[in-house]
């Protein structure tokens, strides 16, 4: 799947699970050239995030537990309680349809259907507000997308952020037996190259300031 071809569905962004984030927004400025942005908080969620600007209306998300949110307890989404390593956990799909998706994610596995909204302000003042089919806890990488839906929000995450120069290339996944995938993905109308390997993960290729890295 591409970001610059990438019909009917469009990317939204993608999701790389961290321990730390302060170390992890050292690291990837090392890779990548950039600073990622904070984001802020999902205190329903337990989670925090900064936010690297992937051009095309995308975005890289980089996802951490909020040490300091003691009202919800593990286990919490997109395999924050269960990482491994730092690493692309998720990856999520604009809709505008998400009771269908919901339908159809449900018959892949029975606990990606729950819809459900969330809302934060960033740091300009403007509202961010989101409906998505929940992501959850386990596994610690999925490579089903989940869907989100903008409609009702002043703004999109990728809106706020400055031109940072970065712009994806490519998203990929591996997994031992990538045919058990490709009905979801039919059904649900996505593209995504998965090449047969015996570790599930998810893989961006980016285009940035120091060239051209796979995170």
């Amino acid at each position: 799947m591409t970001a610059l071809n990438f019909n009917p569905r469009l990317l939204d962004h993608i999701v790389l699970t961290v321990r730390d984030l302060d170390s992890a927004i050292t690291s990837l400025e090392k890779k990548l050239g950039v600073t990622a942005i904070f984001g802020g908080y999902h205190t329903t969620q337990g989670t925090k995030n900064a936010l690297i600007n992937l051009d095309n209306g995308t975005y890289l998300e980089l996802l951490a537990a909020d040490e300091n949110n003691k009202n919800v307890p593990p286990p919490r989404w997109m395999g924050v309680d269960i990482l491994k390593k730092d690493q692309i956990t998720r990856w999520a799909i604009k809709s505008d349809q998400l009771e269908k998706d919901a339908e159809i994610l449900k018959q892949y596995t029975a606990g990606m259907r729950h819809i459900t909204g969330g809302s934060r302000n960033t740091a300009n003042g403007s509202l961010l507000q989101w409906k998505l089919i929940l992501p959850l806890p386990a596994p610690e990488v999925e490579l089903v997308p989940f869907m989100v839906d903008w409609s009702q929000s002043e703004t999109h995450p990728h809106d706020t952020l400055p031109n940072m120069g970065c712009k994806l290339i490519e998203v990929y996944g591996t997994h031992p037996k990538p045919d058990l995938l490709l009905n979801t993905f039919k059904n649900l109308g996505v593209l995504l190259r998965v090449e047969r390997n015996e570790t599930i993960s998810l893989k961006a290729i980016i285009q940035s300031p120091k060239g051209i890295v796979e995170i």
